[in-house]
Order: C-alpha cells, then sequence, then structure tokens
C-alpha cells in the first residue's frame, strides 16, 4: 500500500499539536485542506485515527500507534534537513584528508589554519601518510582528497593538479661548516655518511633515479621515517640530507645547520593534490578542496 509521504507529515503534526487549525498554521497551509487530507489517509489506512471534538482532536488507539512510529521517523527527518542546513552553510561540516609529512608542513598547515579561521564549526581529519599510502586511501573512499609531494604515480582514474613547487637542497650540521664552502658532486658525495626515507618513500625513488641519470650510486647510511626525523639526524651530526628548503631555512637563518653546494641542480618537486573525480564531496570539502586550487591558479598567474 502506498500512502504519501506527505499525509504522514500532516498526520504528525495534528497529533503533535491535537488541532487542526494549530497543525495548518505550522505547515503554512489551511483547515480545511489539512482535514480534507487527513480523512483520505484514513480511508487509505482504512482506520480511525482521531477523535474529533470542538476543542480539538484526540488520537484513537490506532492513531497513538500510527504517531509512535510516525514521530521518530519525522524528528529524524527534520534532524537531517537542520544538519544539511548547517552544512550548507558551514555551521557543521567534516574533511577528511590524507597528507604526506613534507606536504603538511611545507603548504597544507597554513591553507588548513586560514581555512579554520574562516570555518570554525567545520571538523578537519588529518591522516599522515606516505605518497602511495595516501593514494590508496583517496582510491578506497577512506578520504576525500589526499596533498602529497612528487612523483606521485597516481592512477589514470585519480585527478593529480600541481598546488606548489618547491626546491630541495643538501644540508648538513655544524661539523660540515667547511665543506660547506666548496662544490660537491654527487659521486664525491659517496664519501660521507647521507640520511634519507625509507626505500618505499617517493622521495626515495626520485633521489635514486636522480642520482642514476648523473651515474652515481646512492646507497644511505641513515633511514628516517620522517622528514622530521631527518632534520633532527642532521641537527645531531648524523650525515648529511636533502630537504625541502622550505622546512630547514629557519634552521639555516638561525645558523644551526649549514648548505652545502651541489655541482648538480636538483629537479623541482611539486606539492600536489590528488582527488577521485568521480566521487561527490560533502559541501565543506568541495569549498575547501576549490579553494586550494584557485590558489594554485593565482600562484600561477604571479
Amino acid at each position: 500500500m502506498y500512502v504519501d509521504w506527505e499525509y504522514y507529515k500532516i498526520f504528525y503534526y495534528v497529533a503533535k499539536y491535537q488541532n487542526f487549525t494549530k497543525a495548518a498554521r505550522v505547515l503554512g497551509n489551511n483547515q480545511p485542506n489539512i482535514t480534507h487530507m487527513m480523512n483520505k489517509l484514513e480511508n487509505q489506512l482504512h482506520c480511525v485515527l482521531f477523535i474529533r471534538s470542538n476543542r480539538g482532536v484526540t488520537l484513537t488507539p490506532e492513531g497513538e500507534t500510527l504517531y509512535a512510529r510516525i514521530s521518530s521517523a519525522a524528528v529524524q527527518i527534520q534532524d537531517a534537513e537542520e544538519e544539511l542546513s548547517a552544512s550548507a552553510t558551514f555551521e557543521h561540516g567534516a574533511i577528511s584528508i590524507s597528507a604526506t609529512e613534507t606536504a603538511l608542513n611545507i603548504y597544507l598547515a597554513q591553507r588548513l589554519r586560514e581555512f579554520h579561521a574562516q570555518y570554525p564549526g567545520i571538523r578537519l581529519r588529518i591522516s599522515n601518510h606516505s605518497t602511495p599510502q595516501a593514494i590508496q586511501a583517496v582510491k578506497s573512499g577512506e578520504v576525500d582528497f589526499a596533498v602529497v609531494t612528487t612523483p606521485t604515480k597516481a592512477d589514470s582514474d585519480l585527478k593529480t593538479v600541481p598546488l606548489m613547487p618547491f626546491n630541495e637542497i643538501l644540508v648538513g650540521g655544524l661539523t660540515f661548516t667547511a665543506l660547506a664552502s666548496q662544490m660537491i658532486s654527487l659521486q664525491e658525495l659517496a664519501a660521507y655518511p647521507l640520511i634519507m626515507l625509507g626505500n618505499e618513500s617517493m622521495s626515495r625513488t626520485f633521489y635514486r633515479q636522480f642520482f642514476l641519470e648523473h651515474n652515481a650510486e646512492l646507497h644511505p647510511d641513515t633511514e628516517a621515517a620522517t622528514t622530521d626525523q631527518m632534520l633532527t639526524l642532521v641537527r645531531s651530526e648524523l650525515g648529511l640530507a636533502f630537504m625541502p628548503e622550505p622546512m630547514v631555512r629557519g634552521n639555516l637563518q638561525r645558523g644551526r645547520i649549514v648548505q652545502l653546494n651541489l655541482r648538480e641542480t636538483i629537479p623541482p618537486r611539486l606539492v600536489c593534490l590528488v582527488y577521485d573525480r568521480h566521487r561527490p564531496l560533502n559541501t565543506a570539502a568541495r569549498e575547501f578542496q576549490l579553494q586550494l586550487l584557485n590558489s594554485a591558479k593565482r600562484e600561477g598567474k604571479k
């Protein structure tokens, strides 16, 4: 049996206020129309739902049974409508992002701070992943999108958009101050301890290719899990490391570490947005993604 949901909605308000006129006023309707539709509902359900009187209406046992079921559904629908309305106005909502540590440090954190200041009601969930893990999280739908560093090797069904270029430099602790005044080649670098991310990282893939193109061998002495760990190890005089320039700028300016002059030019890398173009985003995630894309366009025109 099909009954128009609108009849149940009207029934809910009539039962709630125990009055046809009050229900009509709340619904923006008129009392005769409300009465007519409730008569139709009773006919369709083959039972009497209301006992009418001059003072209003009371529910019959059948009406009480129906109201017990309908009221919970009506409240949930109202709550959903309010939640969607709040989401559309950015009062509430959530964004889930997978980010590599480098992308978070040199790009995403500042954008998140600006967005949070603009929409403080939006919850942010940031997952710290390697680039391959972040891309997999996008594919599986675990996150709305990812912000990672190149190389990405994202599948063709995912969209990859460059957000910001950045350069990496070779740095060392203060014990390498004398070496910092010289030019050093990748082949000569083999004589010094080198700190790098793990073999599964895309950063390692990037430098493996870079060394190979210049007929040099890459054999790190120390492997770190994160770029923050690499910087700590550099400051602890455990070796040299290729680091994103924005991440080490402050330590260089304060004289805590030194930059070495490499003969070969390190290719620039990119912070990229990776998302599934076929998967719809909620209002908050869509707005933040749009802000990232628009910011990239503005930077590209400079």
